[in-house]
């Protein structure tokens, strides 16, 4: 029975996870994301994860995805200009995927970067799901915990940068041009006979 769980759940992510990324409207395309996030909920709760899993609704989907939502719909985001410069910069982009694809396979799969410090480490049945968790990501596996919180700063820069751009993609008022208008760009005075109402 867990393992028909497993795979029910395990088709769903798959299925949420593509789903993310083909469909066109932003607001669905979070929903299923949010779908994606309960589905590896219930893979980590069935691998016996349970801090994982509690963490990843508390702070993903409830946190992160309301956030993500109220912006997507408080901005209304103009998809036409996102989509414009998507055809160009396609390929730089597979480059750079398939390169950051082939630097973590081998950062993850290599002895490198392994440490023999965890394997000192007395390890009993009776401590708790988030202890051994602490102890693995600080201890065997601490360099791809750095890797990736460096990996993270670099697309909370990019984030940045990409939102202080020139290119407004957002509809926006501008002060200084409100204040410089003058009546005679919004008003115009036109003079007409007046007529008379025949009998």
């Amino acid at each position: 029975m867990t393992q028909i769980i497993f795979y029910i759940f395990g088709a769903m992510l798959l299925l949420s996870a593509t789903m993310v990324v083909v469909i066109k409207n932003p607001i669905h395309a979070a929903l299923f994301l949010v779908l994606s996030f309960f589905s590896s909920a219930a893979v980590w709760l069935l691998l016996n994860a349970e801090f994982l899993a509690i963490a990843l609704v508390l702070v993903y989907v409830g946190a992160v995805m309301v956030l993500f939502l109220f912006v997507v719909m408080m901005l209304d985001i103009n998809l036409a200009t996102l989509r414009e410069g998507f055809a160009r910069y396609f390929p730089l982009g597979i480059i750079i995927a398939l390169l950051m694809v082939i630097a973590m396979g081998m950062v993850v799969g290599s002895d490198y970067f392994a440490s023999d410090t965890y394997k000192q480490i007395s390890i009993s049945a009776t401590q708790s799901n988030t202890k051994l968790l602490g102890l693995a990501i600080y201890t065997d596996y601490l360099y791809q915990f750095e890797i990736a919180g460096a990996i993270l700063l670099v697309a909370i820069i990019a984030a940045i940068s990409l939102s202080m751009s020139k290119s407004k993609i957002t509809k926006s008022t501008h002060p200084n041009e409100q204040v410089l208008a003058k009546k005679e760009d919004r008003l115009r005075v036109v003079k007409m006979k007046s007529e008379e109402k025949k009998g």
